[in-house]
């Protein structure tokens, strides 16, 4: 099979009705590809749980097929990458998030999986001392090699891209439009300049129009992209916070910028550090510290770990299963079947032979663990 004909089936089961994000990862765990859950007779299908008669049914309308052909066809023309969630390319920070998008569709140049991320948030009423701000950590950042992502909005978000621009950092805005249809129109112009170094990112397909109900949802990608979420100004209610929450929930470390007391834009930031929402920033040394970060490239922990645990000694899957635990401490069971792509039968063999040598343990919650090694 080739990989055009696997990605046009991946992006078939994107359009079909009924089913979302979690399904679909679900569907690909027991079928192993995207073929061959279209292929899977209905029979076997309504033995998956949660795989009732409708989705069945609606893996059988063929007009998806033809809607995922042209989808295709305009992302080749267009020069927009389609990346699906088993993909190489496609961010793998977004893999440890629950509710990931599975189909991204990226206009850029730049590498999603760069080693250090930050997403840079705030209002769309920036202050002078908030542009201020962000043009101070970004500069600080520099000589991290950091990929900054926002949201491309008026405000924080498009003082963050130009300044990312200025300083010939790398820069992704998410958006929640298609990839061909710049919002706001405004920032079109930025938009283009950040493809050369960079790029735009939705989980929207091409030709989708921005809508309000879309851009609480793309924060969650700004959120889960990154290693840590700086927060510039805010007031106490609004968007912004929703990408906060978001971070939060994926345990990433969150940073908010103090403001003036009694001003509206930086009552949301005080509150989040009030709330121990956020970690007070003061400076770029502030996230360096709490994500262990050293010039050289690597940190003190990824050190350890690596020099404690000796993958040569296991099975191309094992190792994959023991890597994906290293890097997120704790995983339920669903979540290591789709990242790792072995099929769930086989993944619960392999974790049982793993548990009895003592190297990983069960936890509550189908959740998986490292044992005694770290």
């Amino acid at each position: 099979m080739s990989s055009s004909q696997e990605k046009l089936y991946q992006i078939a089961l994107t359009l079909v009705p009924k089913i979302g994000d979690v399904t679909v990862r679900q569907l690909i765990s027991y079928c192993g590809s995207a073929e061959e859950v279209f292929k899977t007779p209905t029979g076997k299908l309504l033995k998956i749980p949660n795989i009732g008669n409708t989705i069945a049914k609606n893996l059988q309308d063929k007009s998806v097929m033809e809607e995922a052909w042209n989808i295709m066809r305009s992302a080749d023309e267009k020069e927009i990458d389609l990346l699906f969630y088993t993909d190489k390319d496609f961010p793998n920070r977004l893999k440890t998030i629950y509710d990931t998008p599975v189909l991204l569709y990226f206009k850029g140049n730049t590498d999603l999986n760069a080693q250090r991320v930050i997403s840079i948030v705030g209002t769309r009423q920036a202050t002078d001392y908030g542009k201020r701000m962000v043009e101070e950590i970004i500069e600080g950042f520099k000589s991290y090699n950091v990929l900054i992502v926002s949201g491309l909005a008026y405000g924080i978000d498009i003082a963050a891209h130009r300044c990312a621009i200025k300083n010939q950092v790398p820069n992704v805005g998410v958006m929640a439009s298609g990839a061909d249809l710049i919002y706001p129109q405004q920032h079109k112009q930025v938009a283009q300049q950040m493809i050369e170094n960079g790029g735009v990112l939705t989980e929207y397909k091409i030709g989708t129009e921005p809508d309000p109900r879309f851009f609480p949802l793309r924060n969650r990608i700004i959120a889960g992209m990154a290693d840590a979420l700086i927060v510039v100004e805010t007031a106490s209610k609004g968007g912004t916070l929703i990408s906060a929450e978001y971070a939060n929930n994926y345990h990433k470390d969150v940073f908010a910028v103090p403001g003036q007391v009694g001003k509206p834009f930086s009552e949301g930031c005080n509150n989040l550090i009030k709330n121990n929402k956020a970690q007070i920033y003061t400076g770029v040394n502030d996230v360096v510290e709490a994500l262990n970060w050293d010039l050289d490239g690597t940190s003190t922990k990824s050190k350890t770990k690596e020099s404690t645990l000796d993958l040569s000694k296991f099975t191309e899957e094992e190792s994959a299963v023991l890597s994906l635990l290293r890097k997120n401490h704790e995983m339920q069971i669903d979540d290591l079947a789709w990242q790792s792509q072995i099929q769930m039968g086989k993944l619960s063999s392999l974790l049982l032979s793993l548990e009895f040598q003592g190297i990983i343990k069960s936890m509550p919650g189908k959740k998986y663990g490292l044992g005694y090694i770290s």
